[in-house]
């Protein structure tokens, strides 16, 4: 043991007897476990299995959408479904899927040997999977799930059939409620560690993006969710218990509810996006064997965007009896949004710009996202202006663009981590021909699915409706098929993921030459991650420059 004067801690120097002991059973697994990288793989492959699922239910939304009649599930299923996949996609998806590569990325990325407090994030971990079969349990119900939206406004949220303590809807609120649990114990453990556990000289700037990504998405958790947490709390009083917080005909105030809820929704697309545009930073510079542009810049930005985005929700709201004045104050820190977002956007064009591009399945996935995160960030712009937001409320439009961020930007963006760091997770190499299959059979589609809602949105369509005037049908069967081929594009990816870790070729450490700390360790990492912890003495995303390593021996240790 050695005292770091300049850390002003007590850091670990003698390699441990579990150094050794790679990750790669694959049976530790399915055990409880307090290793944040296989919780980190316990999160992903969790999540994964959910995505499935969702994209199950969004393929019978489009084929119920296929023709104007609602002739292939009644209307109470057909509410249930989109409440499911938009809960399923959002809550059981994405954020905990950021979270179990942020798990098992940033100790790795900062020098550290684990997260601050193992046993909390095994915990935060094990209750999402018994808040998962909770949720979808409720298929199982006489009146079957929750039918109010992934929102679930009162005073629908609170029009359950008599006699039904235990209905849809309170299945759902529970399973909300137990996620968010889970989601505050784990932002508390993520700040601990980047704020506390970083090796000797990894200053903050000298962290990568990913790192502070994960950072401001964290912060956003600590501060935002409660809120929501706390509505669906009174939410279930309400329901279950006879109180009166947002029932109108009571004198309870469903607004309230509205105001709470996207105090925390709104934040949440950027608890989403954050760990994409991380991983967008990550990925380009390494195939592109160039620095990550203005750096400095882009990391402030990913502050800058967590702090406005606490300051924008009531643009959900502009049809909820918003006053003016709130109104024209939320539209302008609404579109105040794209000034750091452009940042990483300008960042992004300047890296590649002139690079020698190595176009590698990651690579594919990452500018497909950061490419389709135009088109969305425009789209977004547009709905931030209270006029046009009124004129499209409720449509497609507003589904075409959320869509463009959740699948087309942030998805897309995942899929760019799982192959950036498969070789690392598992020590093989996947098969590059069907990495590059899924992508076009990803991309293509998905533009074609999302795409065509923006028009259906501007002609006047509603969205959550399973019957339609007939002159929408054109764009509905093209969005419908093309989300058909969206669902078949996961079966390349499955068969690649599981082959490939069975079977494929073994990996090196860096099969990339890439430049972060998580390269400097076998692949799978040991248990502990580093025989020493590491000094850091130079900046990230040194490509270029024939020294670009940037951990030096530690020759006091």
């Amino acid at each position: 043991m050695t005292h770091d004067s300049s850390e002003g801690a007590i850091v670990d120097r003698e390699p441990k007897s579990s150094y050794n002991e790679a990750v790669d059973n694959w049976q530790q697994y399915f055990s409880f476990s307090t290793d944040h990288k296989v919780i980190g793989v316990q999160y992903m492959i969790m999540t994964f299995i959910f995505f499935l699922i969702g994209g199950l239910l969004a393929m019978i939304i489009r084929a119920e959408l296929l023709t104007p009649e609602a002739n292939v599930v009644d209307r109470p299923l057909y509410n249930g479904l989109f409440t499911m996949h938009g809960t399923i996609m959002i809550f059981l998806w994405i954020i905990p899927f950021n979270a179990g590569l942020s798990n098992y990325l940033v100790p790795l990325m900062i020098g550290a040997r684990d997260m601050a407090f193992p046993l909390l994030n095994a915990i935060s971990f094990w209750i999402l999977p018994p808040a998962g079969l909770l949720l979808m349990s409720s298929f199982l119900l006489p009146n079957g799930t929750a039918q109010s939206g992934w929102w679930s406004y009162p005073p629908i949220s609170l029009q359950v059939p008599p006699g039904q303590p235990i209905n849809g809807e309170f299945i759902w609120i529970v399973s909300l409620i137990l996620i968010g649990i889970s989601s505050i114990m784990g932002a508390v453990n993520f700040v601990t560690t980047i704020f506390w556990m970083r090796a000797p000289g990894m200053t903050f700037f000298r962290m990568p993006v990913f790192v502070w990504s994960a950072l401001s998405a964290q912060l956003l958790q600590l501060i935002n969710l409660p809120a929501l947490t706390g509505a669906l709390i009174l939410l279930l009083f309400d329901l279950a218990f006879g109180t009166q917080f947002f029932k109108p005909q009571e004198n309870g105030d469903p607004i309230i509810y509205q105001h709470l809820f996207w105090f925390y929704s709104h934040p949440a697309v950027y608890i989403m996006a954050l760990p994409a545009f991380g991983i967008i930073a990550e990925v380009l510079p390494a195939f592109a064997r160039n620095p990550l542009f203005g750096y400095r810049s882009v990391a402030i930005a990913s502050f800058g965007i967590a702090v406005v985005s606490i300051f924008v929700w009531v643009h959900h709201m502009f049809t909820s009896a918003t006053p003016g004045w709130m109104r024209m104050t939320f539209m302008m820190t609404s579109m105040l949004v794209a000034i750091p977002t452009g940042v990483k956007a300008f960042a992004w064009t300047a890296t590649v710009w002139r690079g020698r591009l190595h176009l590698e399945t990651p690579m594919l996935f990452a500018l497909g996202g950061a490419a389709m995160f135009i088109f969305g960030g425009v789209t977004g712009v547009m709905l931030a202006a209270t006029p046009f937001d009124i004129h499209v409320n409720n449509t497609y439009f507003v589904v075409g663009h959320f869509h463009y961020i959740v699948f087309n930007t942030i998805t897309m963006a995942i899929f760019a981590a799982i192959y950036f760091w498969f070789p690392k997770i598992t020590g093989r190499m996947y098969a590059e021909g069907w990495g590059k299959l899924h992508f076009w059979l990803t991309f293509i589609p998905a533009n074609i699915t999302f795409f065509s809602m923006h028009p259906l949105g501007l002609q006047g369509m509603l969205r959550r409706v399973s019957s339609y005037d007939p002159q929408y049908q054109g764009w509905n069967v093209i969005a419908s098929l093309g989300a058909f081929l969206l669902g078949v594009s996961t079966l390349p990816f499955i068969a690649n993921m599981v082959g490939s870790w069975l079977y494929g070729p073994r990996a090196v450490n860096n099969p990339w030459h890439a430049t972060g700390l998580e390269w400097t360790t076998s692949s799978p990492p040991p248990r502990e991650n580093f025989a020493e912890i590491p000094v850091v003495t130079r900046p990230p995303y040194d490509y270029g420059d024939p020294k670009y390593s940037i951990i030096e021996p530690d020759e006091q240790s």
